[in-house]
């Protein structure tokens, strides 16, 4: 049922759980409902935000405009033949209750993304990745609506400009369309990739390279290293590794010998931000309620009252000085509102 709410606390709505309010807040369960809405409101010419499960939000201060949260769910096999299966998935299911039920169906593609929390519509905005996978992979086509239009619009694979969390929904077209499903598309017998960090080792005390297997494993290297945000708010990775041309990396390591560097290609390498910040003695450090985590630099963390503006001034600092010492600029993979 659609609903519009005036003053609509957001803290059940950003995993950081940050105290804040926004002016109006709509949310909708089909398709119908948000034509219906967008036919009625000319919402171009005021603040709007479109959001998901909040997993990748900052809110720096209350949001003086329009939240648009789309409820849609479902999960549909839309054709399937000797090769593979499409599946269609609401934009508001759970991503790791998406990734639990491809395993459940034997589908391979997505078990390497367990544990990344958020739901299924934000997933082709950030291109989602973890232990050598990204989402862009498997995603066929993302069904959406344009807000300006109110008119019902499909991106294909291509369409999406897909790169390292980013894709052109963050760019030319952010904030412009509202996702309401996403179309995947799995290969059968399609190859394993275990080989990225510790899952092969942890592999080792099982009888068997499967699906099932894969998935505990990732889930519990995610929870060995990662905070869970139910607990203690976070919003995953802060910074994306940072991407540095062939001859800056080698003058790098030349330097600081024990730095972890991947190549990506012949011109281009990539950085562990966790690792940059680390190096420069944040890992663990907590001012106020805003900290950085004590096993995994990459996560800035909220003890409890942090406010927003606490969290991306300690973020900025970070950023200062990994800069200062590396010469190396970090980009917020977070969202900060």
């Amino acid at each position: 049922m659609a609903v519009l709410r005036k003053n609509y606390s957001l803290k059940e709505h950003n995993t950081f759980g940050i105290e804040a309010n926004a002016k109006y807040f709509f949310e909708f369960d089909t398709l119908e409902e948000i034509h219906d809405f967008l036919s009625k409101n000319d919402i171009v010419s005021i603040q709007y935000l479109i959001t998901g499960g909040g997993s990748n939000l900052l809110f720096t201060e209350d949001f003086n405009g329009l939240i648009i949260h789309p409820n849609i769910l479902g999960i549909k096999i839309l054709e399937e033949d000797d090769e593979s299966v499409l599946v269609q998935v609401g934009a508001n299911e759970v991503w790791d209750d998406f990734v639990a039920w491809t395993v459940s169906k034997g589908l391979a593609g997505i078990e390497n993304l367990s544990l990344i929390p958020g739901v299924v519509g934000a997933t082709p905005i950030q291109n989602i990745g973890a232990y050598g996978v990204e989402v862009k992979e498997v995603i066929e086509s993302v069904e959406a609506i344009c807000v300006e239009t109110n008119k019902e619009v499909t991106f294909s694979n291509a369409n999406c400009e897909f790169d390292y969390r980013n894709s052109v929904f963050k760019n030319e077209y952010k904030n412009q369309f509202i996702i309401t499903q996403v179309n995947f598309r799995f290969l059968k017998n399609k190859a394993f990739k275990v080989h990225y960090g510790t899952i092969a080792k942890e592999l080792e005390n099982y009888t068997e390279v499967n699906l099932k297997n894969i998935r505990e494993v990732i889930i519990k290297i995610r929870e060995s290293k990662l905070p869970d945000p139910k607990q203690l708010g976070n919003a995953g990775s802060f910074f994306k590794n940072p991407i540095v041309n062939k001859t800056q990396a080698d003058v790098l390591q030349e330097k600081h010998p024990n730095m972890p560097i991947y190549e990506l290609n012949e011109m281009q390498s990539k950085l562990a931000a966790g690792w940059l910040i680390e190096q420069c003695g944040w890992k663990g450090k907590r001012i106020g309620d805003a900290g950085v985590h004590k096993d995994q630099a990459l996560v800035i963390v909220n003890y409890g009252a942090a406010k927003g503006s606490d969290i991306l001034h300690l973020a900025n600092d970070i950023r200062k000085s990994v800069l200062y010492k590396f010469g190396v600029k970090l980009e917020l993979e977070v969202n900060a509102i």
